[in-house]
């Protein structure tokens, strides 16, 4: 086996998907976008007017901070941003904010809150931005340590409405060999997009996943083969390749 060659669905929000699908192309593979998470931006919220209040920002995904930065002039620089993972901090440092904390491994809610800067949280006003009806985890654990936290929903992701028969005639055809999904919700959407047939063709293809939590609502949802591959873009890409080289 190789990864040359090999049709690799993306179902990132479209305006997330390009670096993932560059990075599959420049390995040789083909990139087949396939947006299974619509991003639809909210009115601001006002707090977003007033992050100087705050000790602490924290974003939860790109699309969080996309969505921030149009509503804000310049970031205080006396408010300490952090972001989930590598790919969040990326954005934030792309809008110029410096000193972003986010986690070395991982991107997830659970190894921002293993850092020593989130430990230390008492007594702080931390906003965290984030998408409608988001995870409490991180929030109700910023408060158990004794944070006053307030939330800046900013977006929400919602099912496209896109033709799946292109998409489907194309994987009947052999032309889909891996489907990569970045979060619970993305996969449900895509089952629900693609239907009993893409469900059935999901059994026979492996399933890219980002995070152990989405790997486990991926059991309870589908008979394919799991593989964890790891929440960056270079992480997801080697092991795709390492995959269809055999080196698992």
């Amino acid at each position: 086996m190789s990864f040359a060659g090999r049709g690799i669905v993306v179902t990132r929000p479209r305006e997330l998907a390009q670096p993932l699908a560059t990075a599959i192309e420049v390995r040789g593979a083909r990139a087949i976008l396939f947006p299974a998470i619509e991003i639809e931006e909210l009115p601001a919220p006002p707090v977003l007017q007033r992050v100087a209040d705050f000790q602490l920002a924290i974003f939860v995904s790109p699309s969080a901070v996309r969505a921030a930065r149009r509503a804000m002039s310049a970031w205080p620089p006396a408010t300490a941003a952090a972001a989930i993972g590598a790919g969040t901090r990326r954005e934030l440092e792309r809008a110029g904010v410096t000193g972003v904390i986010a986690p070395q491994a991982g991107a997830d809610t659970e190894a921002l809150l293993a850092m020593t800067e989130m430990r230390d949280v008492a007594g702080k006003r931390v906003l965290i931005v984030r998408g409608e009806s988001g995870r409490p985890t991180l929030g109700d654990a910023l408060t158990a340590r004794g944070a006053a936290v307030e939330y800046a929903e900013c977006y929400r992701r919602s099912r496209p409405t896109t033709d799946a028969a292109p998409l489907l005639e194309r994987w009947k055809l052999g032309e889909v060999d891996a489907v990569a999904v970045s979060s619970a919700q993305g996969l449900d959407n895509f089952l629900a997009m693609t239907g009993a047939v893409g469900t059935a063709l999901l059994h026979g293809t492996p399933l890219f996943v980002p995070h152990p939590r989405v790997a486990r609502h991926a059991r309870d949802r589908v008979k394919s083969q799991i593989v964890l591959a790891g929440p960056g873009d270079d992480e997801l890409v080697e092991r795709l390749v390492a995959y269809f080289d055999g080196r698992t």
